[in-house]
């Protein structure tokens, strides 16, 4: 079942066939802005039997739609995300189910993926409480914009676990070793206010004020150039593997391919003529073709 722009809000596969949790992640496309939604308020939004793949889907689906600009990942009720479901794990751990266990685990690893590699920015609307794979999940995310009702907290170890879902990459990125050190060891909940000021979020708006400001920040982001947007995320993601000198290729490669393009033509017009830039759904080179540096540091 494919996602349509100006589709209404639906579990992801609904109808007879729908996978088992479907309802459980609802989906809409409004224009160039890509929405997913975990639903199941009652139980704080907790991930439980195959909701980590049916969200990779999702995610992998909305990447691949070029009608899509941004994506934007929350929670229905009062919960961005709690984590695993506690009594879910309890049953697996109890009948040693260990290798659902390792499923789920590879599961979140499917998100985590699809969001870094997703060309296009992904915000995380932190509605409220994100605990465990639910505070890394946001982690993974581009953005982060937090309702002054959120908190954040690496959970894992209160009930014997290790962080997954990236998130013993990410935090020691966004706040330093030593601040992730003490996250990941005491395994307290941060609140907005704390997880603004050492950089887990990148800001905190009213919550009745959140929907508005993400719109806001999505319609910008929707409006700005396709292919340095994602170039730019590309740079972000090999930095921290690369020397000064890998980086210095990779911007002559990528400036390069934002040269051949008909947004960069568009852009400087624009300056010059004063007027607003009209940036196109595809960032094509002088021939047709997308302009993008390839893995091996071509232009493919």
């Amino acid at each position: 079942m494919g996602v349509g722009a100006g589709d209404a809000p639906a579990g992801v596969g609904s109808g007879p066939d729908a996978a088992p949790g479907a309802e459980h992640i609802l989906v809409e496309v409004d224009g160039p802005i890509g929405r997913v939604t975990l639903n199941r308020p009652d139980k704080l939004n907790a991930f439980v039997g195959d909701m980590r793949d049916r969200i990779g889907e999702v995610l992998e689906r909305l990447g691949g739609d070029e009608a899509v600009r941004v994506v934007v990942v929350t929670g229905a009720g009062r919960a961005f995300c709690a984590g695993a479901d506690v009594r879910y794990m309890t049953d697996m751990v109890e009948e040693e189910r260990f290798e659902e266990a390792r499923a789920l685990v590879e599961a979140g690893r499917r998100v985590t993926m699809a969001i870094t590699r997703m060309p296009k920015p992904v915000i995380a609307a932190l509605n409220g409480p994100a605990a465990g794979g639910g505070a890394n999940l946001a982690l993974a995310c581009d953005l982060r914009i937090a309702s002054e009702r959120a908190s954040i907290g690496q959970t894992f170890n209160r009930i014997g676990l290790h962080p997954d879902w990236g998130g013993t990459w990410f935090l020691p990125r966004l706040v330093g070793p030593a601040r992730a050190a003490e996250l990941f060891f005491l395994a307290d909940m941060v609140d907005a206010a704390e997880a603004e000021r050492i950089g887990l979020v990148n800001r905190v708006v009213p919550h009745e004020r959140l929907e508005a400001e993400v719109e806001e920040l999505a319609e910008r982001l929707a409006a700005k150039p396709a292919l340095p947007i994602r170039l730019a995320k590309e740079a972000l993601r090999q930095t921290w593997g690369s020397d000064l000198e890998a980086m210095l290729d990779f911007e002559v490669r990528a400036q390069d391919a934002c040269f051949r393009s008909s947004d960069a033509r568009e852009g400087v017009r624009a300056f010059v003529e004063k007027r607003p830039a009209r940036f196109g759904r595809r960032s094509s080179g002088p021939d047709g073709e997308e302009g993008e540096v390839a893995e091996d540091g071509s232009r493919a």
